[in-house]
């Protein structure tokens, strides 16, 4: 596999600067437990978002313990069903009844924006495990990303369609904010390389009917479509791209890893074979960590396998774990923001860093093309962009 860097991405040396007084450690942290308020779609059009970062959260906990610098862990998962409302109200009900330390989850971006406020308010970290608008982390000085950004995947795939002999492309895109980065990015890369994006279609977020895009995709007859919807659409975009005849026409479908989810890739078929996505995990990443991470998942979840959402939960609660062991057990909102800011690891993913000044993932974006191994379809990586920043905030 080839490895290059994006233009412009500079390798990453961070520090954690933590508050001074933590050598002496308070008794009441001690005797009470430290609380984190999960809010996730359990229900409705983005479940399988909720099931894949609460069943990740879980294995973090049975492989690492429940009890860190002697606070003994508790997770308390709520079902938003995707409604920001109830995602604010939920996370209201955490913070001043349950006295929570850390928020997390977020399956979308409207709810992680409607989180992101109370967060500033009663300083509480906010973990953002799934949303994928740039502009989260500008929301709150409190956000902390381990999910992952649309422009730091769009881009890089741009860079590829355009060395690859595809110079007219449609864009389809959810119309909520990572459907727009996605095409913003996308389309400005395309462009900058001497490409055209001749038509920019946008479906509802909810109850989305791709049929009528899909042929006016037809009828335009663009080299590619690219594509972005959210968690859980994947599986219709897929099936009706096929029935309408597109690739027969001719044209090529590339995409951000969410539409050949990992957990329902093998149920596409044959036909998903070839498609082209760029994404920050597979769970065919050949590293050793990785596969010990799925043959784990897999054996905790009845041999349901990871997709990208599980590995920003299980980042996720490690960013948490470490924070609150390097304050020795001080559940402060401060402390364990400062104590997030900076952390550098080895994820299932790859290497990543939480960026000290944006709290923003720092990432390997992998292109993957989907193949049969061993009787089943995977997202096989070919190619590695290393240490990617999100481009929407690094200009």
């Amino acid at each position: 596999m080839q490895k290059r860097r994006l233009p412009g991405a500079r390798g990453i040396a961070l520090s954690i600067a933590l508050a001074t007084g933590l050598a002496a450690l308070p008794v009441f942290a001690q005797d009470k437990p430290f609380k984190i308020g999960l809010i996730l779609p359990m229900t409705g059009q983005q479940a399988t978002t909720g099931r894949q970062i609460e069943a990740a959260a879980k294995l973090y906990m049975a492989q690492n313990g429940d009890t860190v610098a002697g606070r003994k862990v508790q997770l308390l998962v709520r079902d938003d069903t995707s409604l920001p409302d109830m995602t604010r109200r939920l996370a209201q009900e955490l913070v001043v009844n349950d006295k929570v330390n850390v928020l997390a989850g977020m399956g979308i971006t409207p709810s992680a924006l409607a989180t992101a406020p109370l967060a500033t308010q009663s300083k509480t970290p906010l973990v953002v495990m799934s949303a994928a608008t740039s502009s989260i982390t500008e929301a709150s000085p409190y956000v902390v990303r381990t999910s992952f950004t649309l422009p730091q995947v769009s881009v890089p795939l741009a860079d590829w369609a355009s060395g690859n002999g595809i110079k007219k492309v449609v864009t389809l895109v959810s119309d909520y904010g990572p459907g727009i980065d996605a095409e913003k990015y996308f389309s400005q890369r395309l462009s900058a390389n001497g490409g055209q994006v001749t038509e920019a279609l946008r479906v509802p977020l909810r109850s989305p009917d791709f049929a009528p895009f899909l042929q006016k995709v037809r009828d335009a007859k663009p080299d590619a479509l690219f594509v972005f919807v959210p968690s859980g659409a994947s599986a219709a975009v897929m099936k009706q791209f096929l029935e309408r005849g597109l690739g027969k026409a001719g044209i090529r479908l590339i995409a951000t890893g969410d539409v050949t989810e990992d957990d329902q890739l093998n149920a596409m078929g044959d036909g998903a074979l070839g498609v082209v996505t760029s994404h920050h995990y597979s769970a065919a990443h050949p590293s050793p960590l990785n596969k010990q991470f799925v043959q784990a998942f897999e054996q905790a979840n009845k041999g349901l396998r990871p997709n990208f959402m599980a590995v920003g939960g299980y980042d996720g609660m490690r960013v948490i774990y470490e924070a609150l062991k390097t304050t020795r057990g001080v559940g402060d909102g401060d402390a364990l923001l400062a104590a997030m800011k900076g952390q550098v690891f080895e994820s299932p993913r790859g290497p990543v860093s939480i960026d000290a000044q944006t709290r923003d993932i720092v990432q390997n974006v992998y292109l993957r093309k989907v193949e049969r191994v061993d009787g089943q379809l995977y997202n096989v990586e070919f190619d590695v962009i290393e240490g990617v920043k999100d481009p929407g905030k690094s200009r």
